[in-house]
């Protein structure tokens, strides 16, 4: 519960102590205690960690699907991601309601892929498990997956429904993590419906829940935080040359402008952030994080 919850260090904590524990009582515990720790580093970003778990979990005796296969996903290594689901799928023997969590797992990778029809039947299939055992969870995973599918189809107003009910069901549920990921795709959905403001809304938001947690493996999908103020792409550029004390003509040649175009661009900088000196527009750059290593 504590996982779900978002609150991992304790939760990576309990786990590890448990398989401490328990390692001369019940091996099988143990495995899925490194399991839960490998599922806990992968996502936050710590594949490396991750690996380690879910190998330790499998040197003890439990499968370490889907968890291995989705961290090779996030490790870019598509192709062997793909292998190694379809791999747990074919030797699997287990229920039907088991099988589900692989299954959402292959749809994923499947749209990685981009192999769309086997992503959709993977996604139906956890859906109609998800109706036959009445599973709230499971059925947001269905929809994700589906809205998922319906994006890669290009049938954005299906794919805005789908995820509007999957983050619905995570958000009633208290599971902040996976109502982050469905707003990642409602922001992809808006933004092809033209509604940019719901889309960096929905972006933004999702990118609140991950920094809260501790998340770095997905801020990838909301992209780079918009910048303050209104400020605009080219402007942040600006500001950021500011900063670093260099000269209107010093940026003119930095970032190929004119010097007219760079006094105009300060002068908007200076009238957004409500500043009258370069001191000041220098100040509220770093107090924002908005100065690179790059810009120094």
């Amino acid at each position: 519960m504590l996982s779900v919850r978002g609150s991992w260090d304790e939760a990576e904590a309990i786990a590890l102590r448990v398989c401490q524990d328990m390692a001369a009582v019940d091996v099988f515990v143990v495995a899925d205690g490194y399991y839960e720790v490998g599922e806990i580093r992968r996502h936050r970003g710590d594949l490396t960690g991750a690996e380690e778990a879910y190998l330790r979990a499998h040197e003890i005796g439990r499968d370490p699907q889907p968890g291995l296969a989705l961290l090779r996903l996030a490790q870019g290594r598509v192709d062997a991601a793909g292998a190694s689901i379809a791999a747990a799928i074919a030797g699997f023997g287990g229920s039907r309601l088991e099988l589900a969590p692989l299954l959402a797992a292959q749809a994923e990778i499947a749209l990685a892929a981009g192999d769309v029809d086997l992503a959709e039947a993977s996604a139906d299939d956890v859906a109609a498990t998800a109706d036959e055992f009445e599973s709230t969870g499971l059925r947001a995973v269905a929809d994700r997956g589906l809205g998922a599918v319906a994006l890669a189809r290009g049938q954005s107003v299906v794919a805005l429904a789908a995820l509007r009910r999957a983050f619905s069901i995570w958000q009633e549920l208290d599971v902040p993590y996976e109502a982050a990921r469905a707003r990642t795709l409602l922001a992809e959905a808006y933004r092809a419906l033209d509604d940019g403001d719901a889309a960096n809304r929905e972006r933004e938001a999702a990118r609140a829940t991950f920094e809260r947690l501790g998340v770095s493996g997905d801020l990838h999908l909301v992209g780079p935080a918009a910048p303050p103020c209104g400020l605009t792409a080219r402007e942040v550029e600006v500001l950021q040359q500011v900063a670093v004390g260099r000269t209107n003509r010093d940026i003119a040649g930095a970032l190929f402008l004119s010097e007219k175009t760079v006094a105009r661009h300060v002068s908007n900088i200076f009238a957004k952030l409500d500043v009258s000196s370069r001191s000041a527009a220098t100040a509220f750059a770093f107090k924002h994080n908005l100065v690179t290593s790059a810009a120094r």
